[in-house]
C-alpha cells in the first residue's frame, strides 16, 4: 500500500487559471451595489491587478494569502474605504461561485481515484486560498470519503513548495516521506518541492516540457496505476 499525496487544480479537476475568464456580472452588480464606479472591464482589469500583487508577494516567501484578504484589498481600493464585513463576505462569495464553473471533473480521473482509494491512502495537498473549496469539489464528485486527509494551503499558511506543506500533511497521515508519492501538474510546487521533501514525486507533463525522467512524467492521473506497479514490481 502506498500514500498517494495528489495536487488539486489541473490534477484531479480541469481549470482556468484565468481569475477573470469567467463571467463574473454577479460580483461586479454587489461592487456596484457598494458604491464603486466601475465598468465591467475596469472591474476586471482592477481585480486582476489585486490578485496578481498578492501573487507576488507570495511569490516573495511562499506565505499564502486568502480570497478574504484579497477581497479587502480589491474593495478597499475600488470604494475609497474599508469595507464592511458583510461585503467582503458576499463578493467573495460571488466572485468564488462564478470561478467554480470553469470547473469539470473529468470522469476517467474520478473513476481512477476510486480505484487507487481500494489498495492506497490517498490524500490532498494543494494551494487554494479558500478553506473549504477543495473540500467542497471533492464532495460534489462524490471522492470525498476517498482521501484521508486534504491540507490546504491558506490553512497551513505557507504555499507549495515551502516544505512545512509536506511535512503537514505526512504528520496528518502519521507517514514518513519514504512511504509517500506526490503527484501534480506543475513543476516546482509539485516536483522539486516534493522530492526535496524526501517524497518521489510524479509530474502530468504530457507536453514533455519540465526535466524530469520519462517514468516520472505522466499524462494524466489514469498513468499512475500502471506506474505505481511498475514501482513496486522494481523493488522487488
Amino acid at each position: 500500500m502506498t500514500v498517494i499525496l495528489f495536487d488539486f487544480f489541473g490534477t484531479l479537476v480541469h481549470y482556468s487559471p484565468d481569475h477573470t475568464g469567467q463571467d463574473h456580472a454577479r460580483s461586479h452588480d454587489l461592487l456596484r451595489r457598494y458604491g464603486a464606479d466601475l465598468g465591467y472591464p475596469d472591474y476586471l482589469a482592477a481585480w486582476t491587478h489585486t490578485w496578481k500583487e498578492f501573487e507576488r508577494r507570495s511569490d516573495r516567501d511562499d506565505r499564502e494569502f486568502s480570497l478574504t484578504d484579497a477581497a479587502t484589498g480589491f474593495l478597499t481600493g475600488a470604494l475609497g474605504r474599508a469595507p464592511l464585513g458583510a461585503e467582503v463576505g458576499a463578493f467573495a462569495a460571488a466572485y468564488l461561485s462564478e470561478w467554480n464553473a470553469g470547473v469539470t471533473y473529468p470522469p476517467e480521473i474520478v473513476d481512477c481515484v476510486r480505484g487507487l482509494a481500494r489498495d492506497h491512502r490517498l490524500a490532498v495537498v494543494t494551494n487554494t486560498h479558500q478553506p473549504e473549496l477543495v473540500p467542497d469539489h471533492l464532495d460534489a464528485m462524490g471522492l470525498l470519503p476517498s482521501f484521508e486527509v486534504v491540507v490546504t494551503s491558506v490553512e497551513v499558511g505557507w504555499r507549495k513548495p515551502h516544505p512545512v506543506i509536506y511535512a503537514t500533511a505526512l504528520d496528518a497521515l502519521g507517514v514518513d516521506a519514504a512511504s509517500a508519492v506526490f503527484v501534480g501538474d506543475t513543476y516546482v510546487p509539485d516536483f522539486v518541492g516534493p522530492e526535496e521533501a524526501g517524497i518521489t514525486a510524479f509530474l502530468i507533463d504530457p507536453h514533455r516540457r519540465a526535466p524530469v525522467r520519462d517514468e516520472r512524467r505522466l499524462t494524466s492521473v489514469v498513468d499512475l496505476p500502471s506506474r505505481l506497479e511498475a514501482r513496486l514490481e522494481a523493488g522487488r
